[in-house]
């Protein structure tokens, strides 16, 4: 039985990888296919398993991968319980959103129907309309920055209101863009040292 010694001054039991050399031939073929793919996390924890099946002890498998040393026997652990499935990347914790998918959605509707039909006297939304509509519907409160990045991944944008000269006239918005604009522009930098 392999044992190694542990930090507290007694014996450990080391943990290897269950497998043999047709396991390996497999987690092999993964592996190309994870660096194709380009999971390169997935195939360090391939890598590791391979490692760990060819007699490798933990600690090792840190070494040469440059991992964390606790995090090798984590991923043992998940190869032995769940085989290929337990070396995929999985959930991450964090934290919980504070809007749901369903708020989302009712917030996407609303926005789509418009400010007007909201019962706004107005006919654009900003985001600081957006913000304390969703602080009215679903009693959360977002700093109006943080609206926008919501807006985004429900796959709105921001629109910018374009001015228009109401009398102007287009030979003459022509003609200074063409040839006024680019002048002032010459003589700035040359004032410049």
């Amino acid at each position: 039985m392999r044992r190694c010694i542990s930090t507290y001054g007694g014996y450990m039991k080391s943990i290897f990888a269950r497998g043999n050399h047709k396991t390996i031939q497999k987690l092999s073929r993964l592996f190309k296919d994870a660096c194709h793919d380009k999971q390169l996390r997935v195939a360090d924890r391939i890598r590791a398993i391979i490692l760990s099946i060819e007699g490798h002890s933990a600690p090792q498998i840190s070494h040469v991968l440059k991992t964390n040393r606790t995090t090798v026997p984590i991923w043992i652990n998940n190869w032995n319980n769940h085989q290929e499935e337990g070396l995929l990347e999985g959930y991450r914790s964090g934290r919980h959103p504070r809007i749901t998918t369903e708020q989302l959605t009712m917030l996407h509707d609303i926005i789509e129907s418009g400010p007007i039909a909201y019962g706004l006297n107005t006919g654009v939304w900003t985001s600081i309309i957006i913000k304390q509509l969703i602080t009215d519907e679903f009693g959360v409160i977002f700093h109006a920055g943080h609206v926008r990045k919501i807006l985004k991944r429900l796959g709105l944008s921001v629109q910018r209101p374009a001015y228009h000269l109401a009398k102007g006239e287009p030979a003459e918005k022509n003609k200074w863009i063409r040839y006024t604009y680019p002048r002032l522009k010459k003589k700035h930098r040359k004032k410049m040292p």
